[in-house]
């Protein structure tokens, strides 16, 4: 089960090349709102599970057991499927993920990939393969 944090997180960095960053748009602004508030609230979220895991792992965003969105943290290689969730977006928390750039400010690395690199579109692409509705039509 390990090995899927590699592979979405390949996933992840091709996407981030190619389109990130900006504000999320139409159905995934309005999923995030319903499960979070608002968008920045789901970035506080994030950024908090991301900044308060303790050592190496990463934080993600997970359709949970109920069909609801949710945050988490996991350590090392595991993984949502563990406990059955479906992973919709990862980061890297691991210390090789960001030292050589941002040192051991691991928050300025979590708030850059919030606010610049963040691929919305690929993000939509999982929302819609794990079939998550907004209650917005």
């Amino acid at each position: 089960m390990g090995s899927l944090s590699p592979t979405l997180r390949i996933g992840i960095a091709i996407a981030l090349l190619l389109l990130g960053g900006g504000k999320p748009e139409g159905h995934v602004r309005n999923v995030l709102d319903d499960a979070f508030g608002n968008v920045d609230e789901f970035k506080r979220r994030f950024a908090e599970a991301a900044n308060e895991q303790f050592g190496s792992g990463w934080a993600w965003l997970v359709k949970d057991e109920r069909g609801r969105l949710s945050i988490q943290a996991t350590p090392n290689a595991e993984n949502p499927l563990q406990g059955n969730r479906v992973p919709l977006l990862t980061l890297d928390v691991w210390e090789h993920a960001y030292y050589l750039d941002y040192q051991s400010e691991r928050d300025h690395y979590v708030r850059g990939f919030l606010d610049h690199l963040l691929n919305w579109d690929f993000v939509a692409e999982n929302l819609e393969a794990a079939r998550i509705p907004s209650g917005r039509r």
